[in-house]
């Protein structure tokens, strides 16, 4: 089995066991559950607004530890203050260390925030939804046309918006009305290899009504201006910042340095 392969499996085990201890009507309880959302779609096609996604994530399957130590709130502040347009925050525990509460944690800005998961069932987006996301990912790569479809239909009734995550030609067929926003995963989910030429040569595929989102493999500023240049409006960063001591302080940098472009 390849790594993608390894997390579905261990996904559908560890969603199961969560149907168990916490019932849907506990969930549509929450805190957040009726609470009105932001707009990521929004929030990516205002200029004004930098167009970066910026992630919470301690360690991944391919790098392991990324950074064990830099709080949720403390990361996540310093990206709503510099010019965030959303916020991305790593749930799954076993393979990136994350966790619902890392979700809860992140609710202290005013950002439209993802939650990043292997969604394979729809209990999982009234979890999203019941711990203040207000947008959530779902992987063509582990989803058929019809799943995402009736998740992405689900994730719309909760008032939830939907970025879809492709990473070649065969996954464009995954389009769908209820879709707000096409990513594209500049890494292989099944190799972990990483090209930003993915993106490049898929964002003429993407309707235009559906904003795109570059995930992965961005780096520099550079990489960006030549995204924005190609169409893509937003742009998923993670492990750049996060690998820092201070992902804040390098946040606030790479902001900066875009500015300057």
């Amino acid at each position: 089995m390849n790594i993608l392969d390894t997390i579905i499996a261990h996904k559908k085990i560890e969603v199961a066991e969560r149907k168990q201890k916490v019932s849907v009507a506990a969930l549509e309880k929450g805190k957040f559950f009726a609470n009105q959302t932001l707009s990521l779609k929004s929030f990516l096609l205002d200029e004004n607004k930098t167009g970066i996604i910026a992630e919470y994530k301690r360690k991944s399957p391919s790098k392991g530890i990324i950074n064990n130590n830099a709080t949720v709130e403390e990361v996540t502040t310093a990206y709503a203050k510099y010019g965030a347009s959303g916020i991305s925050v790593l749930t799954d525990t076993h393979f990136f260390g994350g966790s619902l509460d890392d979700l809860l944690a992140a609710t202290i800005n005013e950002v439209p925030l993802l939650r990043k998961d292997f969604m394979i069932d729809e209990y999982q987006l009234i979890e999203a939804k019941a711990h203040g996301a207000e947008v959530i990912l779902l992987i063509a790569a582990c989803l058929s046309p019809n799943e995402v479809k009736t998740m992405a239909a689900t994730a719309k009734s909760l008032g939830l918006e939907v970025l879809l995550e492709i990473h070649n030609d065969e996954e464009l067929e995954h389009i769908c009305d209820k879709v707000d926003l096409v990513g594209v995963n500049n890494r292989n989910l099944k190799t972990f290899e990483v090209s930003i030429e993915t993106s490049l040569g898929l964002i003429n595929k993407i309707p235009k009504e559906k904003p795109a989102v570059a995930e992965s493999g961005i780096s520099d500023v550079d990489t960006i201006v030549t995204l924005r240049q190609a169409g893509f409006k937003g742009f998923l960063i993670g492990e750049n910042f996060m690998k820092q001591a201070s992902p804040s302080i390098a946040f606030a940098d790479f902001v900066n340095q875009l500015k300057a472009k």
